[in-house]
């Protein structure tokens, strides 16, 4: 949707200092947009012509909203120092909030068009729902970009997230609370989706002290890929040291469930009118066996003294969820992806996950390949724990690797080419682009493949 440039100017706020070194030779603007969300531009003096649309993360209901333009603040001084203007919005509302943020994302382009004058080139980039964002930018709305570059991204879709969102909840409720009812979708309201994300946890957090409780949060984790080494912060376990990676996969289990798995799912379902997401037909032995994470599992259930083979059977027979079918073309209406790219798109991603595990990756480049969109679509990787830890030498080397690929027709997205690039805008801090290529993606659905399991 685009807003008329006449209501936009109405909410034009003064223009004041812009940040950092570039203080006194440029333009800081910050306004609301008729949709009520809030923007911020920033102009450089010596504009070099390119203009970035940043689209940042999800941002739960209830928390605050700010206008982004850039992932951090060295990013932009970098960038504002190199002559690139600098804009994005907040989105109108929290949440899963991807019918307003397109729109407001357009809009905020078109005033930034109005009152600086057309660009020579146009670029969407993002981060995490952020990049889901921008890949509906550049798949809806092609005619406004040159090209994208979507980071740690939302990649998946709608539909595929939801979906994995499920799977490690559905087998932690099965395996650890067989009766205890704690509901898992269609929930009431957002009190009663905290509810049940606590009452899953207390569950979790009492397994955990037992070897056979580990062993079926390992199996849980590995439904969604799960890295053992997700954080930073966390001890980095030796290829066998089993213990270890349950411990850090422990860790992030208990986040999906105090946010993404509950709260952020009922917010979603509130706008989709239902529950979007189903398990029936899923086979989960089968969906084991393609893991990355088969062989900690299966030792794990070994150093138990415990049966995969029974708990698998559990999950098998276990009462499966259907979605609700207008929820589910909500969903796919609005946020899933079709992989047809009219522009290159850049995609990076941490090794290390566990928010948006890397084998989203592998769903988009399926859906990218099947569109016959592979000559314009490039992934790297970066080695490292955590969702989004991406240097500032790290993200910059993306962005310009993206527009090499737009001045000369050729990508050079190799490594060793990235760790050049980002050596040479952060010195100080090592790159870490590695070759990488995740495994394939549990349950993908995307637009092109009309084949693909249906609730």
């Amino acid at each position: 949707m685009r807003i008329r440039l006449a209501l936009l100017t109405a909410c034009l706020s003064l223009a004041t200092a812009l940040p950092a070194q570039a203080a006194a030779t440029g333009t800081h603007l910050e306004g609301r947009l008729p949709s009520g969300a809030a923007y911020v531009m920033d102009v450089p003096a010596s504009w070099n012509g390119t203009v970035l649309l940043y689209s940042h993360g999800y941002t739960p209901a209830g928390a605050p909203n700010p206008a982004q333009n850039t992932p951090g603040a060295a990013a932009r001084d970098k960038l504002l120092a190199e002559g690139y203007a600098l804009i994005g919005s907040s989105y109108a509302t929290n949440g899963w909030a991807v019918t307003e943020a397109v729109p407001d994302q357009l809009a905020t382009l078109d005033l930034f068009t109005e009152k600086f004058g057309a660009a020579r080139r146009t670029l969407a980039w993002g981060t995490s729902y952020g990049g889901f964002v921008t890949t509906m930018l550049a798949e809806r709305h092609a005619g406004r970009f040159d090209g994208s570059l979507s980071m740690c991204g939302l990649v998946q879709g709608g539909v595929a997230n939801w979906n994995s969102t499920l799977d490690p909840v559905f087998a932690l409720r099965t395996l650890l609370a067989p009766d205890s009812g704690i509901r898992l979708t269609d929930f009431a309201g957002q009190a009663e989706a905290v509810a049940a994300g606590k009452a899953l946890t207390t569950k979790v957090d009492a397994a955990q002290k037992t070897p056979e409780g580990r062993a079926r949060i390992a199996l849980a984790a590995a439904l969604h890929n799960i890295p053992g080494y997700n954080d930073a912060s966390q001890t980095e376990p030796g290829p066998t040291d089993w213990q270890t990676r349950q411990a850090n996969q422990y860790s992030a289990v208990r986040g999906l469930l105090q946010m993404p798995a509950f709260s952020w799912r009922q917010e979603a379902e509130s706008r989709a009118g239902g529950n979007p997401s189903w398990n029936t037909g899923v086979d989960y032995t089968a969906m084991l066996a393609r893991s990355p994470l088969y062989k900690e599992v299966t030792e794990l259930y070994k150093e138990a003294g415990l049966s995969l083979r029974t708990d698998l059977s559990a999950l098998g027979r276990a009462p499966r969820i259907s979605a609700d079918q207008p929820a589910v073309r909500w969903m796919r209406n609005t946020s899933v992806l079709s992989g047809r790219l009219a522009d290159p798109q850049l995609n990076i991603h941490t090794t290390g996950d566990a928010l948006i595990p890397v084998q989203a990756e592998s769903a988009y480049r399926r859906a990218a390949t099947a569109a016959g969109s592979g000559p314009l679509f490039r992934q790297a990787y970066v080695d490292g724990p955590g969702h989004c830890t991406f240097t500032p030498g790290e993200t910059l080397a993306a962005l310009h690797a993206l527009e090499h690929r737009l001045d000369t027709g050729r990508w050079d997205t190799s490594p060793g080419a990235l760790n050049s690039r980002a050596a040479a805008e952060d010195p100080t801090t090592e790159p870490r682009y590695v070759p990488y290529r995740p495994a394939a993606y549990p349950r993908p659905y995307d637009l092109a493949h009309p084949g693909d399991t249906r609730p």
